[in-house]
């Protein structure tokens, strides 16, 4: 690994752009440091201790502790990933926009601009609910319409330029810009983390004690990361074999090749659809300063909350933890279902003369892939869930309040990667052994020692 990083950092073009890539993340860390004016630095501080939940600790993960301090990047990149998610279901509904997404550069130009003004309006509207939701609780140092709209314009451009940087990223850089932007922001609040937990379950215990707990925590990392790798990366592949034609006197065709369909068909889009749905009521409620109380209502927003599941001591909350692996497995095949159209890979397959082994094409193809894709959709789901629900199971019963959990693994461990794929496939153009391959091994079997 080490020898790669040297190889690659001996080449300039792959040197400039991983160090332009350290650059733009630099700046990322360094404005989420820089606080938004007129805000009082001290109340979401007070606000997150006094949360019996941790409704908003899955966002202030993803701005990589920014909300906690309300930095000029406390929306972080939220606003651009709900705009992608929302444009790329809205392809499904409005053939106009399907239209766009079949005219290949072109129409991605006009869909990624799309994007952007959508983008735009939601971190409008994000910031407009914080500065007014929290603004009459205390956020702002004086209460009025000055105070109020320079929060809402700072965050709105914070949000604009962490976009404008993932782009850059991605043109200039390597990886996924907002996706590396992301891994960063999830990165930084790992440190914190782990100090909790040591200072929960290790600090001031016996050597035996605080040695056996430091054990299974790195016990139970570890075998996360290893499924969550293995989750990632496993996919069934369809064979499909293509008939041989004869054009003049050459033969044409003839080969074999396959569909590899991910297990993970969704990756990580379910977990955060599922966790929005929940978190929803209980953000809305603290906008509005209740939730706290008692009655049916506030009964049902603690339920809803994650922190509550799993606990021993109010095992009756845990009900919100069954809605959310329903949600997990219905968003699972719902958004696979808008994504991949077995219909159209049938259809290409048989304009190509291709054909599943032992399948007849057209509609006889078209259920054999839907059989397939449910039978995978599910495994991946079920992979989903555990890994989402073993830090709730952790939590819930020892107490480690952490904002790591399974979304953030299974986003550094994608990301992580893609981006070591993206670097591999350069270097291998100039003959060089790249990340995922030690001699002649991948990176995940030489890990798991096959």
């Amino acid at each position: 690994m080490l020898q790669t990083f040297r190889k690659a950092f001996q080449i300039e073009d792959i040197r400039r752009k991983i160090l332009y890539t350290l650059a733009m993340l630099f700046v990322v860390r360094l404005g989420s440091q820089l606080p938004t004016p007129g805000v009082d630095p001290t109340y979401i501080q007070n606000f997150f201790a006094n949360q019996t939940g941790d409704s908003f600790n899955f966002f202030n993960a993803f701005t990589g502790g920014s909300f906690e301090t309300m930095s000029i990047f406390a929306l972080s990149i939220t606003p651009y990933i709900t705009s992608s998610i929302i444009i790329q279901l809205l392809t499904i509904a409005i053939p106009k926009l399907e239209e766009m997404q079949k005219e290949g550069e072109d129409g991605r130009k006009k869909l990624t601009a799309l994007t952007r003004y959508v983008t735009v309006v939601l971190a409008l509207i994000e910031s407009t609910a914080m500065a007014v939701g929290f603004g009459r609780q205390g956020l702002l140092e004086k209460f009025n319409f000055v105070n109020a709209a320079i929060v809402v314009l700072t965050l709105t451009a914070g949000s604009a330029f962490l976009m404008w940087i993932g782009e850059r990223i991605t043109e200039k850089g390597v990886g996924n810009g907002i996706s590396i932007v992301l891994l960063i922001n999830i990165l930084s609040r790992i440190p914190s983390d782990m100090t909790s937990l040591y200072e929960k379950f290790i600090s001031g215990k016996g050597l035996a004690s605080g040695g056996l707990a430091a054990i299974i925590i790195i016990a139970i990392i570890l075998v996360l990361v290893v499924f969550t790798v293995i989750l990632q990366d496993a996919e069934r592949r369809i064979p499909v074999q293509y008939s041989q034609k004869v054009q003049g006197r050459k033969s044409v065709g003839g080969q074999s090749t396959n569909i590899p369909l991910k297990v993970n068909t969704a990756g990580v889009i379910p977990v955060i659809f599922a966790s929005s749905i929940m978190q929803f009521p209980v953000v809305i409620a603290s906008f509005m300063g209740k939730g706290n109380g008692k009655g049916i209502g506030s009964e049902i927003l603690r339920g809803l909350s994650s922190g509550n599941w799993c606990n021993p001591n109010k095992i009756y909350y845990s009900w919100g933890l069954i809605v959310y692996i329903v949600l997990t497995i219905f968003f699972a095949y719902f958004y696979t279902s808008i994504t991949f159209n077995p219909l159209e890979i049938a259809n290409n397959m048989k304009k190509s003369g291709g054909f599943i082994p032992g399948i007849r094409p057209g509609k006889p193809t078209v259920d054999y892939l839907n059989k397939i894709l449910n039978y995978i959709i599910f495994i991946g789901a079920c992979g989903l869930v555990i890994v989402q629900v073993i830090p709730f199971v952790f939590n819930g019963v020892f107490g480690a309040n952490v904002s790591f959990g399974g979304t953030s693994l299974i986003i550094i461990i994608g990301v992580v990667l893609e981006t070591l794929k993206q670097i591999e496939s350069q270097m291998l153009v100039r003959n060089y052994t790249g990340f995922l391959n030690v001699k002649g091994k991948s990176m995940k079997n030489s890990f798991l020692g096959y």
